[in-house]
């Protein structure tokens, strides 16, 4: 950041302008109107960041004023926040302390600025990132206010829209940071339309020939979506409004990562993805008490113009979702033969689609209405639960948190009738959990429906279950195979890691025994070499082994132990770290992280240099796609694509050790697989291989088809120079008559 004495009289313009809508803003909303301690706020926020400017270039009160304005408009908080978010960054910019801001503005403004200031780093500054210890604190502020991480999630999306002005390796990781935690946080508070954002602006920061792809596609389609919608809609307009509705009936367009997503999670293209259409109507209802019949009422007149599609009604009306969300959704088939999906939503019940937990608080208020918290209240208690038990890699508790984040809910009933809501693919085991922790860990199955099933058997919404348990269970490894919400594998590592400590203890006992009695030293080089022997990452992942008897020291230890030891790993990690002269000034200490990895460096990939690198196994990257590398702890660097699940995660969580990468590979081969579907018919597979052996003159490795009542779907493993030879291989596959799908498979 630089410093300026004064602003231009344009910017001075824009910073009053900018003001003025928040507060115009405000004032529309039905919060008590206390426009005193905003001004006082923003007058305070304005001498604090006085001159600076971040990288973008503009005033940097310009960000707390827009983050601001999202709190007012986007998710409907009141002068407590609207203070605090204009006020979030003074703390840990400015010379100004938390004991500042209680003097001036009270306690309850400076506790929230407290907790956004353990959490922040500064606009984009050096702690932005989400790494696991701080999103650790971001949650732990939910004990003292919610409306922390509510600004927190507005302070990200501005960060996100104008994220612009970053260097593409930031971009990388604050766009996969976002994707993997902040969007699903968004989604579980309830904010739908925030979460949506933060998808699409992370996608297209990562993904921009695919975002920029689908967006042309979206607009090529536009027309024909308002043709095939006001087609739609007319009848249905008709039918409302004789029946004297209040409502509003709009259009929603799936966005360009829910496309994405889904043309990759189904092996679809775009024209095979049906549902881009939605209509949504938003009804006012004549009383509160007839709110959910009215609701029903509409979809049974919708049922009366259009047919219904039998298994894809959503009633999360009578159930709300865990965050708070409640709608009728119906798809109808519509007269162009187009499935159609229709979202109906009372007001009420789209302010809190829109707004999530700040509407709760709007309609809870002198309402009649009465609302159940409690699921978004045992969400926020099993993240305390999580939070108390130390996680030893942030991966972990990444992972941990990410599986209570993004899920679909079913009902379950216990024995005495009573609802629980638990994650889309729960199995005994985790109900067994959510009961209490003693019937998890001696849980031996369950009658579900008054039928014995196995401990992984996966519930349906409906089910009764009561669950089984014997004391002489024990808590195996396998368990995380099938345990699938967040406390269920939190409790499961819990018990392991108990058991992995005693293992290890043992393990030391037994390497201490075998080094005394050959009467030897080992040395940190040395006991690498002995753990990469074994296939093991760190010295306490070999003792663990050790004390389990999985191992048994021997002659190739005593061996390694007794020669010279190995300088291969230094050499290599020197190779790609940055020399450090005692002449660098501070600005080239500050580019390279603590690990030594220059940050600023791009890395080149060619053929030369291809085997110093891990190409993941998770993704199979090849030359053209959009990658990272990522640097671990001992130097070594893998080769992820940049829009893989693994990659997120590492983003999110050591988004430090992340480099840009280029490729200029021209002669390596690199394996592929692409899966395809059409019509059975006799000589397709001859012409499959005639195109990929002989016209492509690629290496086939495997090829699997499988046809079933005159459909056939199959995959194809080929060797590549590039992705280049990958269009080409799929532009020829498509020119098969009766293939009707073919892409490139995403492992």
């Amino acid at each position: 950041m630089s410093e300026d004495n004064l602003f231009s009289p344009d910017e001075e313009r824009l910073i009053d302008e900018a003001f003025q809508h928040l507060i115009d803003s405000y004032l529309q909303t039905k919060h008590r109107k206390k426009v005193e301690i905003i001004t006082k706020a923003f007058q305070f926020a304005r001498q604090a960041h006085k001159g600076v400017r971040p990288h973008s270039g503009e005033p940097y009160i310009m960000h707390p004023l827009a983050v601001a304005q999202i709190v007012c408009s986007e998710i409907g908080l009141g002068s407590t926040s609207i203070c605090s978010a204009l006020l979030h960054d003074v703390v840990e910019d400015t010379d100004y302390t938390t004991d500042d801001i209680k003097n001036v503005f009270g306690p309850k403004i400076a506790q929230i600025v407290d907790g956004l200031t353990k959490i922040a780093g500064g606009i984009f500054g050096d702690k932005a990132s989400a790494q696991a210890e701080n999103f650790k604190k971001l949650l732990l502020t939910m004990n003292d206010d919610i409306r922390v991480i509510l600004i927190k999630i507005a302070d990200r999306l501005h960060n996100m829209r104008t994220l612009d002005s970053m260097q593409p390796r930031k971009q990388y990781k604050i766009a996969g940071e976002t994707l993997y935690i902040y969007a699903p946080l968004a989604y579980r508070l309830g904010l739908n339309k925030i979460k949506s954002e933060l998808e699409d602006l992370s996608f297209k920061y990562e993904h921009p020939a695919e975002y920029k792809d689908i967006q042309e596609k979206l607009n090529f389609s536009r027309e024909e979506l308002n043709n095939i919608y006001n087609d739609f809609t007319s009848p249905i307009e008709e039918k409302l409004d004789q029946l004297g509705v209040k409502y509003n009936m709009f259009g929603r367009i799936k966005s360009p990562y829910s496309i994405w997503k889904k043309m990759n999670k189904n092996n679809l293209t775009f024209d095979e993805v049906y549902d881009i259409l939605a209509v949504r109507i938003v009804f006012d209802p004549t009383s509160p008490e007839k709110e959910k019949s009215e609701c029903f009422d509409i979809y049974l007149a919708l049922t009366k113009i259009y047919k219904s599609h039998p298994d894809r009604l959503r009633d999360w009306i009578t159930n709300p979702k865990a965050n708070g969300y409640q709608a009728l959704h119906v798809t109808l088939m519509s007269n162009s033969g187009q499935w159609v999906e229709v979202q109906i939503r009372s007001r009420r019940m789209n302010d809190i689609a829109e707004q999530g937990i700040a509407a709760h608080w709007k309609y809870k208020e002198g309402s009649t209405y009465e609302e159940d918290e409690t699921e978004l209240t045992h969400w926020l208690e099993t993240i305390k639960e999580i939070l108390e038990d130390p996680q030893p890699d942030s991966m972990d508790f990444l992972d941990t948190i990410k599986l209570n984040l993004y899920s679909s809910e079913i009902f379950i009933f216990t024995p005495k009738g009573e609802l629980r809501t638990m994650p889309q693919g729960s199995t005994v085991l985790d109900f067994a959990f959510t009961i209490h922790t003693y019937m998890g860990t001696n849980c031996i199955g369950a009658k579900v429906n008054h039928k014995l099933e196995a401990i992984n058997y996966e519930l349906k919404s409906g089910d009764q279950v009561e669950i089984l348990t014997s004391k002489s269970q024990k808590v195996s490894p396998e368990w995380l195979d099938f345990a699938t919400t967040a406390k269920a594998r939190g409790k499961i590592k819990q018990v392991l890691r108990k058991e992995e400590r005693a293992n290890q203890k043992f393990g030391e006992a037994i390497f201490h025994e075998f080094l005394e009695k050959e009467d030897m030293e080992v040395d940190s080089a040395k006991m690498e070499r002995i753990c990469r022997l074994h296939g093991m990452n760190s010295r306490d992942e070999l003792m663990i082994a050790l004390g389990q008897k999985k191992i048994i020291l021997g002659d190739a230890e005593r061996n390694i132990i007794k020669g010279e030891s190995d300088s291969w790993y230094k050499r290599f990690w020197s190779s790609f770290s940055s020399s450090s002269s005692k002449d660098k000034d501070k600005k080239q200490a500050d580019e390279q992280n603590q690990e030594g990895v220059d940050v600023k460096r791009t890395l080149i990939i060619n053929d030369m240099d291809m085997h110093k690198y891990t190409f993941a196994d998770c993704c199979n990257p090849v030359p053209g796609d959009a990658v990272l590398g990522f640097v671990d702890e001992k130097g070594h660097i893998t080769i992820h694509k940049r829009k893989c699940e693994v990659a997120n995660k590492l983003k999110a969580a050591k988004g430090n050790r992340i480099l840009t990468v280029e490729w200029q590979i021209e002669n390596s081969l690199f394996p592929v697989t692409i899966y395809m579907k059409g019509l059975d018919s006799i000589g397709t597979l001859g012409k499959i291989t005639e195109i990929i052996s002989k016209k492509m003159n690629v290496n086939m490795n495997k090829l699997v088809i499988e046809s079933k009542e005159g459909l056939f779907e199959g995959t194809i493993s080929v060797e590549v120079h590039s992705l280049k030879d990958v269009d080409k291989i799929q532009k020829e596959l498509k020119k098969i008559k009766n293939i009707t799908t073919v892409v490139r498979k995403e492992e």
